[in-house]
């Protein structure tokens, strides 16, 4: 399989504390790849780096053979990468069809509309409150609307923070049988989770990172049944 992203022994400083300790990984094409780990063990950071927000203070960071680590936002969304962040981060005076037209913004407005129809049939709930104001949808809606607004750049790469995070547990498995279903089209999937039981079951292959180091690594099965992962993250069961 063609390695789509990878990182190098990429350190992240902020000021005097380094959140990321010569942290390498890799997500191949195709995939769905997870990291899980506890709040504050710099999951986000991690993610956040690749646009630059933390530049990073040494190492690598390789999206399609090419060094991005010191690229602009604008260039790294505009060359096939699309994220979800934490938190939803929607527009929240915007109606649902005007969040997913700023989606458009990395490609420009060519696939527009057979694009949107697209996401309309992932997520029927968002056809349904198309013209509705953001800020007016429930929290699930919300993530559903953040997963949308990213794919409407048609990325090659889907990078998802927490999209698990303060949401119901019927909720939690609403989205993850939606990024099921979007992994089932061919997309590449780098999920950061703290939802380890939902996040491990869905992926291929995942890792996990305690204080801004990659400790454990392997499959998502095999990473269930670790006895390490199944105390820490699992409750022990």
């Amino acid at each position: 399989m063609t390695t789509l992203l990878e990182f190098k022994d990429v350190d992240v400083h902020y000021g005097p504390i380094q959140a990321l300790k010569k942290v390498s990984l890799d997500v191949k094409e195709g995939e769905i790849a997870t990291m899980i780990g506890s709040n504050g063990a710099g999951k986000s950071t991690l993610l956040m780096s690749i646009f630059g927000q933390p530049r990073i203070s040494s190492g690598q960071i390789i999206y399609r053979g090419e060094d991005i680590s010191q690229k602009s936002a604008h260039y790294v969304a505009s060359n096939g990468l699309a994220q979800s962040p934490e938190g939803r981060r929607i527009f929240p005076g915007m109606s649902v069809e005007e969040n997913l037209l700023m989606g458009t913004i990395p490609i420009g407005m060519e696939h527009c509309d057979e694009d949107m129809q697209r996401m309309f049939e992932l997520f029927p709930r968002l056809k349904e409150r198309r013209n509705q104001r953001a800020s007016t949808m429930s929290g699930g809606e919300q993530q559903m609307l953040a997963i949308a607004r990213a794919l409407m750049s048609r990325p090659k790469l889907l990078l998802l923070d927490e999209p698990s995070l303060g949401l119901a547990p019927i909720i939690v498995k609403q989205i993850f049988k939606i990024l099921e279903d979007v992994a089932s089209t061919g997309m590449t999937i780098f999920l950061v989770e703290q939802n380890a039981n939902h996040a491990l079951k869905l992926a291929d292959r995942g890792y996990v990172m305690v204080n801004g180091e990659i400790r454990l690594t392997g499959t998502g099965e095999e990473l269930l049944v670790n006895p390490e992962v199944r105390e820490a993250y699992l409750g022990g069961h």
